[in-house]
Order: structure tokens, then sequence, then C-alpha cells
């Protein structure tokens, strides 16, 4: 059976007006409050020297870090509010447990964004603060099931900020963020199996170019509410890309059709292929080059397109999580060239393996 999380009615506003936790100083902890956020995430922060200048790929890749673990911040701040109060769908048998594991999430995000904006401030370079979010989940499941589709976006993009790292010669950061890659993937395995799933979801995980977790980012902030201008931080961000009517879909394990949709009135870029129907899928992942697949019975609406495409998952084992972009050419040479010929995505898929 295909299903969906998150449908588009629900992106309208559900937790909007969420924001990053103040009661422990964050994200301007003094000293003793650092060390009380230490203590509840487990460890303290990195104290090896400190990056004294970065090259303007590492910059991005950092400023994206951040943007995203101040993000997390809001996102387990608010869910920890709803599991302790009890609020209606987040009514736990497990409540006890679950506090301690979410407050021990919560600051150990605080810590990863504390640590990401002190690198960009130590190198003179403009440092992302809070926004206003907006959380499409309204239970218990939808918004752990939700934390494990962006989570495993994370990881892939992570994988990304390593190879800039390396690129620019910044080898002390390439060693803490593959520290943080270990420390988000056992997040993910607990959620995996608070939700029935194989913890360990495929042997290599997807990845994940930063323009699209930058693009996937932007369904989570109440629109304008970011104290800078977007552009700031130098990515693009595409049109959002549904699949069968939802911002995540959730399917089952084989080959099958999938319906999506994308507004392209927000891109300059796409207005010359509005009406084309010589356009392709492009799926990351796992490791694989990138598998493009023809679209078919595609429609348009002025400057929205809907469409169907074939998900190979038997050929390639789509297990786990994949991302998918609307694209103007196929054989594309490996995952960051997607975005070279992209107008639209990311569409975020989760394979289930249930136990």
């Amino acid at each position: 059976m295909i299903g969906q999380l998150l449908p588009l009615s629900a992106l309208l506003g559900l937790a909007a007006g969420a924001a990053i936790p103040t009661n422990d100083g964050f994200p301007s902890p003094s000293a003793q409050q650092e060390l009380s956020i230490a203590q509840q995430a487990g460890g303290l922060l990195p104290n090896g020297p400190a990056p004294t200048s970065l090259g303007a790929n590492s910059i991005t890749a950092f400023q994206l870090i951040a943007f995203n673990e101040l993000f997390e911040t809001a996102y387990f701040s608010s869910l920890l509010a709803n599991i302790t109060s009890g609020a209606a769908g987040y009514e736990a048998e497990n409540k006890d447990e679950l506090i301690k594991i979410f407050t021990t999430v919560l600051a150990q995000e605080e810590q990863h964004a504390i640590a990401a904006v002190a690198t960009l401030k130590g190198v003179n370079a403009f440092a992302p603060s809070a926004c206003q979010y907006q959380f499409p989940v309204s239970n218990l499941k939808d918004a752990i099931n939700l934390a494990e589709t962006f989570t495993a976006a994370v990881l892939g993009a992570l994988q990304g900020a390593n190879v800039i790292f390396g690129q620019d010669g910044n080898v002390p950061p390439i060693q803490i963020v593959s520290s943080v890659i270990g420390q988000e993937g056992a997040q993910n395995g607990f959620y995996r199996v608070f939700l029935d799933k194989v913890p360990s979801e495929s042997p290599f995980l997807t990845a994940v170019p930063a323009p699209f977790a930058w693009s996937a980012l932007q369904a989570f902030i109440v629109p304008g509410s970011c104290p800078y201008a977007l552009s700031d931080i130098a990515l693009p961000i595409f049109p959002g890309l549904m699949t069968n009517g939802g911002a995540v879909a959730a399917l089952e394990p084989k080959d099958q059709t999938l319906s999506f949709s994308a507004d392209l009135s927000s891109s300059e870029a796409a207005k010359k292929y509005v009406g084309s129907s010589s356009l392709f899928l492009t799926y990351t992942t796992g490791q694989q080059m990138p598998i493009s697949v023809p679209i078919t019975d595609v429609k348009w609406d002025g400057c929205t397109i809907s469409f169907k495409a074939n998900f190979p998952y038997t050929e390639h084992v789509m297990q786990g999580f994949s991302h998918a972009a609307l694209t103007t050419a196929n054989n594309i040479a490996n995952p960051n060239a997607v975005v070279d010929c992209a107008l639209a995505g990311p569409a975020l898929i989760q394979v289930n393996n249930p136990l």
C-alpha cells in the first residue's frame, strides 16, 4: 500500500511560530549554562584549535550546518514540550524514557549549533541566527517519522560538507563533523526502532547535495521570519517537489509508479521549460550514480506541473531514504551534478523496512 506523510495542507502551519529554546541561555549561554547543556548532552564542546580561516565553500557549508542545527533545536524543543505536557497525540506509556531521550537529543543539537556558529564567528563570517519555524506534525509517531526523515537528509548533507572541507584543506572540521555524523546516525537508529523499522536503513547512506538540503529546510521556516535575507547563504532554493500529494512519501519496497507535482513560478530558470514534457525525474539513493527515468502523463496548469514516474526499487534496491529532482537531463555524472540541471526538488522518499 502506498502512503504518504505530511500532506501539503499540513505544511500550512501546524505548530507555526515555534522558536528555539532559550531557558538554558541558548543560543548564547554563559559558561555555567554551557556546562549545564554539556551535562545534559553527555559531553563537552570540542576544545581543540579553531580554524582561523575558511574557504568560501567551507563557510557556506558551515552556514548550512548552523541553519539546520538551529531548526533542529526548535523542533526537538517543541517535541519535548509536547511529550512532557502530554499534549493530545503525544501521550506515551514510556513518557519518562522519552523525556530523558529527547532532553539529551535537544542538548546535543544545541551543542552542534553552538559549535557551528562559533566556527563562523571565529573566521568573521556571517553566522545565521534563528528564524520562526512551522512543524507539519500533530502526533508523536508523525513527529518522530519526520525527525527520522530530516536526520537522514542531514546525514547526506554532512557527507558533502566533509568533501568540501577536504577540498579546501580544512582537516580539523572533517574529524568534528564525522563525529556528528556518527551521533546523528545513533539518533536515527532509535527513531527507526521506535517506528518499528530495522535500525540501520542501508549499507551506504544517501548523499544529499547542499542546495537540496537547503531547499528542503525551507518548508519548516515561517516565511519572512528570518532576521536576515536568505540570500546571505549562497545556496539556491528550488521549488518544492511533492510526491503522491505529500512532502514525504512512505512507500512499500516494490516497483511502482509515483505521482509528482511542483509549482515552478518562483524559478526564473524553469520558465523556459514550462509546457515541456521532455523532462526527467532523477533519483539519488545510497552511493549510486543518479538514476533518471522519463516522466509521463505530464499536465501543466500555468507554471504548475504534475506528472508520473516509475520508482525502480527492485533494480536499485532503494531501501530507506532517497530523494528525487525534476531535471532537464539524464545520464548525470554524479549526485552533485543533479543540482546543475534541476528545476524542482528534492522529493523526499522513504521506503519502509519493517521489523
